[in-house]
């Protein structure tokens, strides 16, 4: 892909010269002389390389062209803004880039070191497109591994109610938190399935606007209305014969709730513009992170469907619910990561370190656990141990408490002030139930699985 340069200089004779220095390279070149203009510029062009001289309009002073440089990193993090300054503007550059800009350099340009770094920054976003597109075909290959690894009391009651469930053709409701592996876990039930060999197809019902969700799911004719120049089938009929997979089938339209209650009822669809009803064999498996029971009462989900789509519930437990498939699941993306950062050895992680990931809640689940993976292998550089300061802040904070202790020490971070206050909250919880750790858990608005998963950490026996 070429790249393009967007050049915001307001001298014509030197952005003449460098569109022209940098054409013969084979960019496709954009100009501006002021702000506004550049920002009109970037958005119609979608440039990732900038070349931005600090002295612009209206006053000429750097400062002028610093803010246009943070409006732009703002908007496109992940353009490499090149900043052109004079020789008294070089402190002010230097906290640019200390900011998000790619580079600077000094008036006056030197034509051979701007061809290099702007290569330099064509080749950083040509590295990191590739490592983006490894990653989401890395996620596609591993993600079903990955969702599936663990021998948690919770986590196995949901593997194997899905393989009781894969060979019928009841539909399924899988629940959970978002980055708990809903789509893994419908992909894996379809793989069991009589349905293997035909199509999984999948759609993600908040993501689309209810008129264009309609005619994506049922299809539509053409004519139908505006922009419809030629028929489409829609999913359910490229999923004919396999399974539609809905996913956050919480935030579907009332009105689309009803067609497809009638699909489910009757396996006709009524393509949009259609006279006449299709038919279709399709399995429905529904997944939501949003508690449908409480939608129904609220009068926001339809009953009927609730009870259509919830044939088999299958509810996946939070990351946090499951610390004993911690240390597992993380080394499981230790490993897989390291396509992503070449040259890099087989990688242990650190008992301190592992004590950090098992002290923290993650509410991304699976999906953040990875990403911190990823992010301690490349801060190990090379090391074949992941140890606590590779980890990110967030995760390593301050040192943990110390087991029995209900009272931070002295100068205690933050952190170990909450997990103090966190722990005698649970203790005092534990006394005013008698031990009982169900009444316990509702009292500190808990699952049981969540108390005694800090119980643990905390060393209280109740």
């Amino acid at each position: 892909m070429t790249e393009t340069v967007l050049l915001i200089d307001d001298d014509p004779g030197f952005r003449d010269a460098y569109r022209e220095l940098l054409a013969q390279e084979g960019y496709t070149v954009a100009e501006a002389g002021v702000a506004s203009k550049a920002l009109a510029e970037l958005r119609r062009t979608s440039a990732r390389l900038v070349v931005l001289d600090l002295m612009l309009p209206p006053s000429g002073r750097p400062e002028e062209g610093a803010a246009l440089a943070e409006k732009i990193l703002a908007e496109r993090p992940a353009a490499k803004v090149i900043v052109v300054s004079g020789a008294g503007e070089t402190p002010l550059a230097l906290r640019l880039v200390q900011r998000g800009v790619y580079d600077f350099l000094a008036k006056p340009v030197d034509p051979d070191v701007l061809l290099a770094v702007v290569a330099r920054a064509a080749a950083r976003l040509e590295l990191e497109d590739r490592v983006a597109e490894l990653e989401r075909s890395l996620t596609a290959r591993e993600g079903d591994a990955s969702a599936l690894l663990g021998q948690s009391p919770a986590f196995l009651e949901a593997r194997t109610l899905c393989e009781r469930a894969a060979p019928t053709d009841v539909p399924v409701l899988i629940t959970g938190e978002s980055g708990t592996g809903k789509e893994v876990f419908a992909r894996y039930l379809h793989a069991r399935s009589r349905r293997k060999d035909r199509p999984f197809i999948a759609v993600n019902c908040g993501a689309l606007a209810p008129t264009l969700l309609e005619s994506t799911l049922f299809g539509h004719r053409r004519g139908a209305f505006t922009g419809a120049i030629k028929d489409a089938p829609g999913l359910f009929v490229e999923a004919d014969g396999g399974t539609l997979f809905l996913d956050e089938i919480g935030d579907m339209d009332p009105a689309l709730q009803v067609k497809l209650l009638r699909v489910l009822e009757t396996g006709e669809i009524l393509p949009v513009g259609a006279a006449r009803p299709a038919i279709v064999d399709v399995r429905i498996v529904s997944a939501t992170h949003k508690a449908l029971e409480s939608m129904v009462a609220n009068k926001t989900f339809r009953d009927d469907l609730y009870w259509r789509v919830r044939g088999i519930e299958i509810a996946l437990p939070r990351l946090a619910d499951r610390v004993g498939d911690l240390p597992l699941l993380a080394q499981h993306f230790l490993n897989v990561s390291r396509a992503l950062v070449p040259r890099s050895p087989v990688t242990t992680i650190s008992p301190g370190a592992m004590r950090r990931l098992e002290a923290c809640d993650w509410p991304g689940n699976l999906r953040e656990l990875r990403h911190e993976m990823q992010r301690a292998l490349v801060m190990a550089g090379g090391r074949g141990e992941i140890l606590e300061e590779d980890l990110s802040p967030a995760r390593r904070g301050g040192a943990p408490a110390a087991v029995g202790s209900d009272e931070p020490a002295e100068g205690a971070t933050l952190e170990e002030k909450i997990a103090a206050l966190e722990r005698r909250e649970i203790a005092a919880a534990l006394r005013a139930t008698q031990g009982n750790r169900s009444q316990a858990a509702a009292r500190l608005g808990l699952s049981r699985q969540g108390l005694l998963n800090k119980m643990d950490r905390y060393g209280l026996k109740g």
